[in-house]
């Protein structure tokens, strides 16, 4: 049952357990030493490097395993849809999930605090790449990359707490803590809850078992952000009454998420050359998100381009129909995400290597499929706590922060 005030308080609440490490980094000048050293630790394998301050060395082993309650069938049930739907999921989180983020006012001050409104690109490739190593066989366990990607996460969400609430420029008691637990709840329902709704607005065939599993996959990583598990519904069903009643309850318009969004259209546009194709993007923003939070955000309507995305919807859906008996069909719709998706890798860099790094098993799957948008695996992004960069509440690749600046990444809370 959903309480209110715990909720409330959760706007109070950061992350004791990493905000002590910042802190002790900050005051003992060794943030260069720590970033030195995490920038290679990548694996869950992999053992903790000896030469880190033994504080963040507790740290990384006190949250190094998923929580006891974890159900691995789960979590292997929801692998098999990342193999057949994640080029899907990811077009939808970044057509849709990072605009629903940019309609949360609070978590896009934050963004504006740290000097991020001008790197849609940064926090799109940061966000990719946390959800990327999500999607990997076994994320929590032997061979996965995901451990490492939550625990630098959790020290970039501290890093911003730490800098922006020391600078002057945010006010805790009226405001809450920056990057604060709240944020994060609502963050992870964008990404689970409403990418699945988004997903199927398009078109695309989503069991209830499937959005069931996704959702938990997500609950096991929230637990591992350091979200309290009290605070993440335990099924679905609850899931999707908090995020109706109080995550889309406080979206609203602000100066600071028209901004956000505007940049982010014209990161996508550019995937379309020419004037032939202007207002698709807009359009297909508009199929993916609630009518009024696109008029918030003042995304264009495009009356043409929106017929034409509608159309395309009902196509999908036919599509999705004739899947199991049209061999012609799944290809149609699997090339449909990987070119999407492609595009924006290619994008995000300028046309230069990308930095996404796809799990070794999922690109073997996608490419035996034909629908792998990276031909060949890139190296992770790099991980750096001190150097000014973009910062959002919400899961990613993490990247560098400094005072007066910050990053935490992709899409907001902790999903970050």
């Amino acid at each position: 049952m959903f309480d209110a005030a715990a909720f409330d308080a959760l706007k109070f609440q950061g992350d004791p357990l990493a905000d002590a490490v910042v802190a002790d980094l900050v005051a003992t000048n060794r943030v260069s030493v720590v970033n030195e050293v995490l920038e290679h630790f990548r694996a869950n394998d992999q053992p903790i490097p000896e030469q880190l301050p033994d504080l963040v060395r507790d740290f990384l082993v006190a949250t190094d395993n998923p929580p006891d309650w974890v159900d691995h069938d789960r979590v292997a049930r929801a692998y098999g849809f990342f193999v057949d739907d994640g080029v899907h999921v990811a077009s939808v989180l970044t057509f849709g999930a990072m605009v629903n983020c940019y309609a949360q006012p609070r978590p896009s001050r934050v963004l504006t605090l740290t000097h991020g409104l001008n790197q849609p690109h940064r926090r799109l490739s940061e966000t990719s790449q946390f959800v990327m190593n999500m999607m990997g066989r076994d994320a929590f366990g032997s061979g996965g990359t995901f451990v490492p990607t939550i625990q630098k996460t959790r020290l970039i969400h501290a890093a911003v707490r730490h800098f922006l609430t020391t600078s002057g420029r945010w006010d805790v008691e009226a405001d809450g803590v920056p990057v604060c637990q709240q944020d994060m709840v609502g963050a992870l329902l964008i990404f689970s809850v409403q990418v699945i709704e988004g997903m199927r607005r398009i078109g695309i065939s989503v069991t209830e078992e499937e959005a069931a599993d996704y959702y938990y996959v997500w609950r096991v990583t929230g637990a591992m952000l350091g979200i309290p598990v009290e605070a993440l519904p335990e099924s679905l069903e609850e899931a999707r009454e908090l995020s109706t009643a109080v995550v889309e309850a406080a979206y609203g318009p602000s100066p600071d998420g028209v901004v956000l969004t505007r940049h982010l259209l014209d990161l996508y546009e550019r995937l379309f050359p020419g004037k032939v194709f202007d207002g698709v993007v807009a359009a297909m923003v508009r199929q993916v998100v609630n009518p009024e939070v696109a008029d918030w955000m003042e995304v264009p309507n495009s009356r043409g381009w929106g017929r034409v995305v509608s159309t395309g919807a009902r196509l999908v859906r036919a599509l999705e129909r004739s899947e199991d008996n049209s061999a012609l069909a799944t290809a149609i719709l699997d090339r449909a995400g990987a070119l999407l998706l492609g595009g924006s890798v290619r994008d995000l860099t300028n046309g230069q290597s990308t930095t996404l790094s796809i799990p070794t098993d999922l690109h073997e799957r996608w490419a035996a499929a034909g629908t792998c948008p990276v031909p060949a695996q890139a190296g992770p992004a790099r991980v750096d706590l001190a150097e000014p960069g973009p910062a959002q509440p919400g899961p990613v690749q993490p990247g560098p922060v400094q005072p007066g600046a910050a990053s935490t990444g992709a899409a907001q809370a902790g999903p970050a």
